[in-house]
């Protein structure tokens, strides 16, 4: 949800820009930009059977779904050698990267990853998008998932349903972005180079944990809710949450430019909330918003040995530039870069990190020294 929010916010900015098939709902706001471009994708299930989770529950065929651009190619050995894996936010789905805001800017010809030289995949998280997740049916009988069930996922779809053994490039944005701190200590061999954009390298504790959990809260204490066997949604419970959600996702110099009038503003915030709980599932969010509750990458930061660049972004109310964590945490790794987008009018808080052109110079420069 946090992806999903920030994702409708930057729609907003771009009326001409169609919304994407599963909204995010914490992306913050995107720039205006022309109708998005027909990007040619496939989609597919890998099926895993008999999933285990941390917790020790099962299903007995987890489905992860994804979304691809462009073809494998294979080295003289046989073995793929483009493969990219582009890792969405909390509430989002990798359909959010065919945005304008990101695709447009790093697909095309001549681009950082243009699609006629890399094989780009778009995985939907456990409990999200066309994954397995808790409003398939189980409601919240559904496995308590974590990040590391999620990156296990991951790569027992790249590794086992897609036959690659060693990626060009996994990067990710918010959630997407711990995964890939998470990727590099679990996986390093597997990697030739990690691109994290917006996260911290330690457990999601003080105001971050807080505003979570008081969305978990708002939700669980409608009475609506019914344990997660509602008839018909939460909705004063999903207000809460996805009130919560605009405000963290929020970008203050740029939505005080944008809608400058206390008539704009409140409407603007009250058509995106209204927007959220539309495209919100309840026990879904429940289970994505808790998932980061075991994610703690801090005191593994020296396995993390592949070459690194880590981008935050100055109004991010989320990661705060205030905290130093990044900075310390670089000098700890072997091969290690971190930047932070300085605050303008035109950022966009949290959800600078799906918009390319803030830092796709950085993501270049990456593939360039690991080439």
């Amino acid at each position: 949800m946090i992806a999903a929010l920030l994702l409708l916010l930057a729609q907003a900015a771009a009326p001409a820009t169609p919304p994407p098939a599963t909204p995010p709902i914490a992306a913050a706001a995107v720039p205006r930009t022309p109708a998005a471009t027909r990007w040619p994708t496939r989609e597919a299930d890998y099926i895993i059977p008999g999933f285990r989770f941390r917790s020790g529950e099962t299903l007995p065929a987890l489905r992860v779904h994804y979304t691809t651009l462009g073809q494998p190619h294979r080295d003289a050995k046989g073995e793929i050698d483009n493969a990219v894996m582009v890792l969405h936010g909390t509430g989002g789905t990798g359909r959010q990267f065919l945005n304008p805001a990101f695709a447009d800017e790093l697909y095309g010809p001549g681009q950082p990853l243009d699609i006629t030289r890399y094989w780009i995949i778009l995985p939907d998280g456990i409990g999200h998008g066309g994954s397995s997740k808790p409003s398939d049916g189980l409601h919240m009988r559904f496995p308590a998932y974590d990040y590391d069930d999620m990156v296990e996922a991951q790569y027992r779809l790249l590794r086992d349903g897609l036959g690659i053994r060693r990626m060009r490039l996994v990067m990710g944005t918010s959630m997407g972005c711990m995964h890939s701190l998470m990727w590099g200590e679990a996986h390093a061999d597997f990697l030739r180079a990690l691109m994290p954009l917006a996260c911290e390298p330690v457990e999601i504790a003080g105001l971050n944990r807080m505003w979570r959990q008081l969305a978990i809260d708002g939700i669980q204490t409608d009475p609506a809710w019914q344990n997660g066997e509602y008839r018909t949604p939460p909705v004063q419970g999903l207000r809460t949450a996805a009130s919560l959600l605009f405000v963290a996702g929020a970008a203050p110099l740029y939505f005080q430019a944008q809608y400058p009038t206390r008539a704009a503003a409140e409407a603007f915030a009250r058509q995106r909330v209204a927007a959220s709980i539309a495209a919100t599932d309840a026990n879904d969010l429940i289970y994505q918003v808790d998932a980061s509750r075991s994610y703690a990458p801090w005191s593994r930061l020296e396995a993390i040995t592949v070459p690194t660049t880590w981008i935050n972004s100055a109004d991010d109310f989320i990661n705060p530039r205030n905290l130093d964590y990044p900075t310390r945490a670089v000098a700890r790794m072997k091969d290690a870069r971190f930047r932070l987008v300085p605050e303008t009018a035109d950022t966009r808080g949290h959800g600078t990190h799906t918009v390319a052109r803030f830092w796709k110079r950085d993501l270049a420069d990456l593939l360039d020294r690991t080439k």
